[in-house]
């Protein structure tokens, strides 16, 4: 088999997958999320979300929308450091977002089966 036979073989199944491929991945809501930061905060966005009486004062009192917290379970890091993920039924969880204007936003969030509450608010 020639090479020129070879390579007209490997474009035809390159193709052919990728129509395969885009076929049944388009319209679906299909994500790679495979860092343990990333399939943690999906987790935790796919979930019902509560706030604790703490974390709603922190919010009321210094105006911050829960459009910012959803912002920051989508882009935030979590600290796996400083959070306790040892625990059998809910594990404790530290997000940070990005420094923006010398301030940085840190939530401490209780993620259970069914449900993830805020407990704290802070902002450094």
């Amino acid at each position: 088999m020639t090479f020129v036979q070879r390579l007209s073989y490997y474009s035809g199944g390159l193709i052919l997958g990728s129509i395969v491929v885009i076929f049944f991945f388009s319209g679906k809501k299909s994500s790679c999320d495979y860092s343990p930061t990333s399939r943690t905060l999906k987790n935790i966005r796919n979930k019902e979300r509560y706030y604790s009486p703490k974390s709603i004062n922190y919010l009321l009192q210094n105006k911050i929308d829960t459009a910012s917290i959803s912002a920051l379970l989508e882009n935030g890091k979590v600290d796996f450091g400083e959070s306790n993920t040892e625990l059998d039924s809910c594990k404790i969880y530290v997000i940070k977002s990005a420094k923006k204007n010398n301030v940085q936003l840190i939530l401490n969030i209780e993620n259970c089966e069914k449900k993830a509450t805020i407990l704290s608010i802070l902002k450094k």
